[in-house]
């Protein structure tokens, strides 16, 4: 199988430095094991900070055979640039992408039980690894922790975590099993299944993207894994931290946007109705506690959700599939769940 390890980077040149290195010597064929090298690729999105100077000083003037560089124009999102990253002539003849953040830390043998699954599964089309903290290292990281899923009401969650509370990694989401989504930090996808599902939907421009694009595979027929053997550590924040609004505007936005994509207009209103209240006292709460930005934010989100990006969505052709198998999808509400203190899922999932 060949395989290209596609770093998408935006403005990153500090976390190039520090996890570049790493990736290519865990990675490539100065230091994986044999069958199981892969081309390392920067697709740099209109950096300003000397990121792609800094490449080819360090890697593409000296002839580094395992890796390139794709320089684009402009910022195009995590979706576009990703896009247009996997539809360059260089990288067609690929059979799977691992799309990787650049602040993320790889391990030695990372890359083996992933490409291990996918030999030996041909009906798994996504799968990630396990994330950690790359600050507290013993504790699941948000993004993706152990594996992503969908409650009811359309609200992501993951196996350790939910929300705001992180479990510590004590080994007790170590099985390789199906799960709902896979998070876009370190996702590696089948060339095939990435071609027929269309790549990412370029209207959600950052957040959630991951999510629509694992529930398009599932909707065509492909599985989406969890590899807890396979460990990275992320940073988190490195485009947009959690304390930035616009990052809580992106998630409320696209979200609404992700389930009226694949669910039918009807069962799209009967969530939006139970949303609109849940996702409203959320900004109460905001501005209750002072954070009148995240608020705005909530509010942003589902306007403009109504007002401008809901007439430039593709709305996947409904066939009477909705949700996935309860294997992959919480069938209660975890939100509901959450707010009555019941928040460790390690006997739920």
């Amino acid at each position: 199988m060949r395989l290209a390890v596609v770093i998408l980077n935006w403005n990153g040149e500090a976390f190039l430095r520090r996890f570049l290195p790493g990736v290519i010597a865990c990675s490539t064929g100065e230091g994986a094991p044999e069958g199981c090298e892969a081309t390392v690729v920067v697709a740099d999105n209109g950096s300003t900070d000397g990121s792609v100077r800094w490449l080819e000083e360090a890697y593409v003037s000296v002839g580094n055979p395992w890796v390139r560089l794709l320089a684009f124009d402009k910022n195009y999102g995590f979706t576009g640039g990703y896009n247009r990253a996997l539809a360059h002539e260089s990288l067609v003849s690929f059979d799977a992408y691992l799309l990787l953040n650049s602040d993320v830390e790889v391990t030695p043998g990372w890359l083996e039980p992933l490409a291990a699954l996918f030999e030996a599964e041909p009906t798994v089309g996504a799968a990630m690894p396990k994330l950690r903290s790359y600050d507290r290292r013993a504790y699941f990281e948000y993004a993706g922790a152990a594996g992503g899923f969908i409650d009811r009401l359309g609200y992501p969650f993951c196996r350790g975590r939910i929300f705001g509370t992180v479990e510590r990694d004590e080994g007790q989401y170590d099985t390789v099993r199906d799960v709902f989504w896979a998070t876009g930090a370190a996702l590696l996808v089948r060339a095939e299944a990435w071609r027929r599902s269309g790549g990412l939907e370029e209207a959600f421009f950052a957040h959630m993207e991951e999510i629509d694009l694992c529930w398009r595979l599932h909707r065509m027929g492909w599985r989406v894994a969890v590899v807890p053997q396979s460990v990275v550590y992320h940073v988190g924040g490195g485009a947009l931290p959690a304390s930035s609004p616009r990052k809580i505007y992106l998630n409320f936005r696209n979200n609404l946007a992700m389930l009226y994509r694949n669910l039918s207009l009807g069962h799209f209103a009967v969530i939006y109705l139970i949303r609109f209240w849940l996702d409203g006292g959320q900004a109460a709460v905001y501005l209750c506690t002072g954070r009148s930005a995240f608020a705005g934010a909530v509010v942003r989100g589902h306007r403009d959700f109504w007002c401008r990006m809901r007439r430039g969505l593709r709305r996947e052709r409904w066939n009477g599939f909705a949700l996935p198998s309860p294997r992959v999808m919480y069938r209660g509400s975890v939100a509901l769940r959450y707010l009555f203190g019941r928040r460790r899922f390690g006997k739920m999932m």
